[in-house]
């Protein structure tokens, strides 16, 4: 029995092979797509929840001002309302720097990893196969 075969992608080769080819453990190497994929996209969410913020305060200080008032009184209810957002702010300034930090780091592994490649050019046999051996030619 042919201990070759084949992956979701129909290609055929032993299982020695895919694991030299894929090595398991690349130290940071491996978590740098990851981080730098999940990092983008917390610094996105971060940043369009920031901008709705400042929208919705700016809502909410214009409405208040409607009466006369101002958002920057020295009394409870402008204080309230400045205050309406302060822990949703602060949480996505906190995950925006995180998901930046997280997408940079990873991003810096990828490009310092980028040539360091276990992957050779060659079938398990050893054999350079070239466009006759694959058409049948």
């Amino acid at each position: 029995m042919d201990d070759r075969r084949t992956d979701d992608f129909g290609t055929a080769g032993t299982r020695e092979h895919r694991d030299k080819e894929f090595p398991a453990s690349r130290g940071l190497a491996r978590f740098a797509r990851p981080a730098l994929i999940a990092g983008s996209v917390l610094a996105i969410v971060c940043v369009a929840l920031l901008v709705i913020i400042f929208f919705l305060d700016s809502f909410n200080a214009t409405v208040y001002s409607v009466g006369g008032k101002d958002v920057k009184d020295a009394t409870d209810e402008a204080r309230a309302i400045r205050d309406t957002y302060a822990g949703a702010r602060l949480g996505g300034i906190v995950f925006l720097v995180l998901g930046a930090a997280a997408a940079l780091a990873g991003g810096f592994v990828m490009y310092r990893e980028r040539n360091a490649s276990d992957r050779d050019e060659e079938d398990d046999d050893g054999l350079d196969w070239d466009y006759e051996d694959l058409a049948g030619g």
